[in-house]
C-alpha cells in the first residue's frame, strides 16, 4: 500500500467511477457528462449558461458542445435571462427533466450501494479526506513558489 501515492487512488477510483457511469447511463441514452450537465441546471428557475462551467469545473469549449448537443436531443432550451439582457438561462424541458431524474437516481443508488458498505466513521474520514485535499490546492499550499536572490 505504501506504493501507491494519493494521486493514483484518486485518479484511478475517478477513472472506475467515470466508467461505471458511462456504462449505466447508456441504458438512458445519455452519457456521464450529459447527465452531470442535467444534474447541475437548477430544473426550477433554470441556470444562467456563464455560471454552469464554473459550477461543472468545465472549459467553456467543452461544455457549448454539450449544451449544443442536448439542446438538439431536446433536453434543454436557451432563454433570454430577464436579469440581464446579454444573458441566456439553460432550461430542462420535459424530456431534460425526465433525464435529470434519471440520473439523479443513479447517482444517489451509488451513494447507496457505497454507504451500505461503510461505517459513518469511515465516511466522515473519506470526506475530511477530500475537504482537506481540495482546501491544500485551492490554498495553493502542495506547490509552493520560492523566491531566490
Amino acid at each position: 500500500m505504501k506504493e501507491i501515492t494519493i494521486d493514483h487512488a484518486l485518479r484511478a477510483t475517478w477513472q472506475a467511477v467515470s466508467k461505471m457511469y458511462n456504462e449505466e447511463a447508456k441504458n438512458y441514452g445519455l452519457t456521464m457528462a450529459i447527465g452531470f450537465t442535467l444534474l447541475s441546471i437548477d430544473p426550477k428557475k433554470g441556470t444562467p449558461s456563464t455560471a454552469l462551467g464554473p459550477k461543472m469545473g468545465m472549459e467553456a469549449t467543452s461544455l457549448s458542445r454539450i449544451l449544443k448537443s442536448i439542446e438538439e436531443k431536446g433536453y434543454i432550451q436557451r432563454k433570454p435571462n430577464p436579469n440581464d439582457g446579454r444573458g441566456v438561462l439553460i432550461h430542462l424541458t420535459a424530456l431534460g427533466l425526465e433525464k435529470r431524474r434519471d440520473s439523479k437516481d443513479v447517482v444517489l443508488r451509488f451513494n447507496d450501494a457505497v454507504k451500505a458498505d461503510l461505517d459513518d466513521k469511515d465516511l466522515m474520514g473519506f470526506f475530511r479526506t477530500i475537504t482537506l485535499v481540495n482546501k491544500l490546492i485551492a490554498d495553493k499550499k502542495i506547490y509552493i513558489k520560492t523566491t531566490t536572490n
